[in-house]
């Protein structure tokens, strides 16, 4: 699978490296959904919060875990604290808060940083009422949990793990959530799970080569979709942000409207909603897109569930819409879209960040008008985009592997509008590195 011969577009430059560093592998890192500060899993069995305002750490979460904690994740719409979820492991998921006084102001999150001894870097002692509070703790899997994360409207946890199984937690109220559903469908280890922004459709990903989907369906929750499409184990998926059709490329800078053609289809991604982002042991970073109903409740049954049992109309059907430009040659651990923008960037075993972005085919100022690229779209809408590598960068962690990548809001002092992004990458070596995406001038390139 080849990539578009382009010179590319943009930089990725180092902005800072977190600090102080973990002295043990961090696996995943994850912005607030609202401050300015991300939450690190570290193998030393904490988690550390750090300010993306100063790049230094303010808290240390410790206690609550027995074994590395392998996962985090915010959750979203809560006023005055913040609530954090964190797997293990030890087969547990622990859910942590925080009162948030300070109302989120940047100058809230300059980076004190705490000692081991329980004082401020300047060495008052600190108010423990000031950190975070664990709640409880959430059994059920007998083996490592490997991800989680809180639906848009936070009413669900979803968590995954090493025994096969994926399971959806509801929040009651605050520290009673009850199990509503254990869902065995996956044949191997469960990797990844994540929500539609737009609706209560979860994703899972496994050791099993396969994706699979899930909605509730009369009080139970089943499987809608399996995907099978990549050829080794899939790390990772990320469904595409809600509004996102066409960002970025509804408009060629030579262009001034859009033709018939391309507003079709801008109007059909629009229809099926959110595409979804997913990485393999393979080398591939693949996008699905959702199969518009047409209310005729012939969609296909891909569950092997007879339609006696449910209704066929909430099944769905998923196709690969693109494959992007193969430059990953180890192992892809994770990917990320941006909310903003609609760049992914992947990130794995060889080191390497690569950012990717879509735009209509036959650019002329990229010197790649009518080329077709091998593999990146196989199934679609007449192939009227593409995606092509726009920045490619080597041994972001020297010689350890890459286990995650995230877009983050930036909110340092260097920032240069109130919607620029930065780029985390979490590594093998302990560190977390901030990296800004700059475009570059082709003729010094």
């Amino acid at each position: 699978m080849s990539s578009p011969t382009t010179t590319p577009t943009h930089k990725l430059t180092p902005l800072a490296t977190l600090t102080p560093p973990s002295n043990s592998r961090t696996w995943q890192s994850a912005p607030h959904p609202s401050l300015p500060i991300v939450a690190t899993a570290c193998s030393d069995r904490s988690v550390r919060v750090y300010s993306l305002t100063s790049f230094t750490l303010l808290h240390s979460i410790t206690g609550g875990h027995k074994r590395s904690v392998r996962t985090v994740s915010w959750k979203p719409s809560t006023r005055g604290q913040s609530v954090l979820a964190t797997g293990s492991f030890d087969s547990s998921a622990g859910i942590w808060r925080r009162e948030e006084n300070g109302g989120g102001r940047e100058e809230d999150f300059t980076g004190r940083r705490i000692g081991a001894g329980g004082e401020d870097s300047d060495g008052d002692e600190r108010d423990d009422a000031d950190d975070y509070q664990f709640s409880c703790i959430l059994d059920g899997h007998e083996s490592e949990i490997k991800c989680l994360a809180w639906s848009p409207s936070g009413q669900y946890l979803a968590t995954c793990s090493r025994d096969k199984s994926v399971w959806i937690w509801e929040e009651l109220e605050d520290d009673n959530f009850e199990t509503v559903a254990v869902l065995q469908e996956h044949d191997g280890d469960v990797k990844s799970v994540a929500w539609h922004p737009e609706e209560d459709l979860l994703v899972s990903t496994s050791y099993d080569d396969t994706v699979r989907l899930y909605k509730e369906d009369a009080d139970d929750w089943v499987q809608v979709s399996m995907i099978e499409g990549h050829e080794k184990t899939v790390w990772w998926a990320e469904f595409e942000g809600s509004g996102m059709a066409g960002r970025g490329w509804r408009k060629d800078s030579s262009d001034t409207t859009l033709s018939e053609q391309q507003s079709s289809h801008i109007s059909e991604l629009e229809r099926s909603g959110p595409r979804l982002a997913t990485c393999s042991d393979d080398c591939t970073v693949r996008i699905w897109r959702r199969k518009a109903k047409e209310g005729d409740g012939n969609a296909s049954n891909k569950t092997g569930v007879p339609s006696i049992i449910r209704s066929a109309a909430i099944d769905e059907e998923w196709y690969q819409d693109a494959v992007l430009p193969q430059v990953h040659e180890r192992a892809i651990y994770s990917v990320s879209w941006s909310r903003r923008t609609g760049m992914i960037v992947s990130a794995g075993s060889d080191g390497k960040v690569i950012v990717y972005k879509e735009r209509w085919r036959g650019n002329a100022e990229d010197g790649v008008e009518g080329m077709d690229v091998d593999g990146a779209h196989v199934e679609g809408l007449g192939g009227l985009t593409e995606w092509v590598v726009v920045a490619e960068l080597f041994s972001g962690h020297d010689v350890f592997e890459i286990n995650h990548v995230c877009w983050a809001k930036r909110a340092d002092k260097g920032r240069r509008g109130e919607e620029e992004e930065v780029v985390l990458t979490t590594g093998d070596d302990g560190g977390v590195r901030v990296w800004v995406l700059d475009e570059v001038d082709a003729e010094k390139v």
